[in-house]
């Protein structure tokens, strides 16, 4: 009696379906990749193996689910391929630019067995040190070789830190998203509502109008914070089901999530009348946030924005309930990948600003309970910087004149 033996593949190709329409053009990928393969020849590396969410998709446009396996997107001067889960069939060939290859969990480390199928030979390669891991680096050693891997992070967070033309356009339609889900928001406080309930109003307006202007994109991951009372204390502060109350400081926070891009609105609401104190650290914040708006163009450092404004808040003694830095970088990011951290506006950070990024300025103050105003106060606008002027691509309006709810 014979026995037939099931072939089991440690890598294979499926190129199931046609390719998706990605969130950018062709040239714009093409544009990124000759950008990364000139700081591969100025590194003297021959291969770039990237590894984590932001920078595959950056270079690819897939956006891969992880739930504990691992990805990659390989790129040579002559090839970029992105490197899959079986579990995820041809999706991500669909919606790579380039290649894929698939590996199989019929054996330990196939993953980095397809890797080595695309750069053989390789001796010289580029890693993301913050991203890859001990045990990683270890596995990967394994299976190169002797290979000379250099941490290219920094290098290539650099190179994001400028945003195409087609990234812009993509940017103000997030932020017209999460204008969307505001206005949702807004409409949805009353007294005695939970912060879910308001919380799924923004969410499911902004779901919608992704569906509308972006029908090829993925839907996935927005989301919104909604917080009252003590629950302001903290920026992400989780959604809870507490009731709203009369006199309840809120925080507003929607996040539109379009093909892996984050745009954010964040605003200080009130439902009922503020007392005095905190109306008076509410304008407080307001006047910080003007300013900071104000100091933002190209040829400023972050940490001279920092310094306007620490000032401005020492002033009125109160730099000591300041919580973060003012503002952050936009592009391919969410709450839990992608942060560009060299265009931070903190002390620590010396970056200029320049034509083409794009950042937000959003100062918070944390007053604990037992102090007059005690609450969260935090307004969020986001800016792009251009030639000759810089422009506010948020709409939705600030402070107490808009946002004090009488429901």
């Amino acid at each position: 009696m014979s026995q037939s033996h099931t072939v089991r593949p440690e890598f294979f190709e499926l190129q199931n379906g046609p390719k998706a329409n990605l969130p950018f053009s062709n040239a714009e990928y093409e544009a990124r990749l000759s950008n990364l393969r000139q700081l591969m020849e100025s590194s003297g590396v021959e291969a770039m193996v990237l590894t984590s969410m932001h920078n595959i998709a950056y270079y690819s446009g897939f956006l891969y689910c992880s739930f504990g396996r691992p990805y990659a997107c390989v790129v040579t001067s002559t090839r970029c391929v992105t490197v899959s889960a079986n579990i995820d069939g041809g999706q991500p060939w669909r919606r790579s630019y380039g290649e894929n290859i698939i590996y199989t969990d019929w054996q330990r480390s196939n993953y980095w067995r397809a890797v080595k199928s695309i750069i053989p030979n390789a001796r010289t390669i580029g890693i993301e040190g913050d991203h890859m891991t001990l045990a990683s680096r270890e596995t990967m050693n394994d299976f190169l070789g002797d290979v000379k891997a250099s941490d290219l992070n920094a290098e290539i967070m650099k190179l994001r830190l400028i945003k195409s033309a087609e990234e812009i356009e993509l940017i103000k339609g997030g932020a017209r998203t999460a204008d969307i889900g505001g206005e949702a928001i807004h409409a949805a406080i009353k007294e005695s509502t939970r912060e879910i309930d308001v919380a799924m109003a923004g969410r499911d307006a902004m779901e919608l109008e992704i569906s509308k202007s972006y029908p090829d994109s993925e839907l996935r991951d927005s989301w919104v914070w909604f917080q009252a009372g003590l629950n302001t204390d903290g920026a992400h502060n989780p959604v809870t089901t507490a009731k709203l109350k009369m006199g309840d400081i809120l925080s507003l926070n929607t996040f539109p999530m379009i093909s892996g891009y984050y745009t954010a609105l964040e605003r200080t609401l009130f439902l009922g009348e503020p007392d005095a104190d905190s109306l008076r650290i509410w304008q407080a914040n307001v006047g910080a946030h003007e300013l900071g708006l104000s100091l933002i163009k190209p040829g400023v450092t972050c940490s001279g924005i920092c310094a306007e404004i620490n000032r401005y808040f020492e002033e009125l003694n109160l730099l000591q309930y300041r919580s973060f830095g003012y503002g952050h970088s936009f592009g391919i990011l969410s709450h839990y990948y992608g942060r560009e951290a060299g265009l931070e506006l903190r002390e620590d950070i010396d970056t200029e600003l320049v034509p083409g990024m794009v950042v937000s300025m959003e100062p918070m103050l944390t007053l604990p309970l037992g102090t007059p105003g005690a609450g969260g106060y935090r307004e969020h606008d986001i800016l792009v910087i251009g030639e000759d002027s810089v422009e506010n691509i948020t709409k939705f309006p600030y402070g107490p004149g808009h946002n004090i709810i009488n429901a």
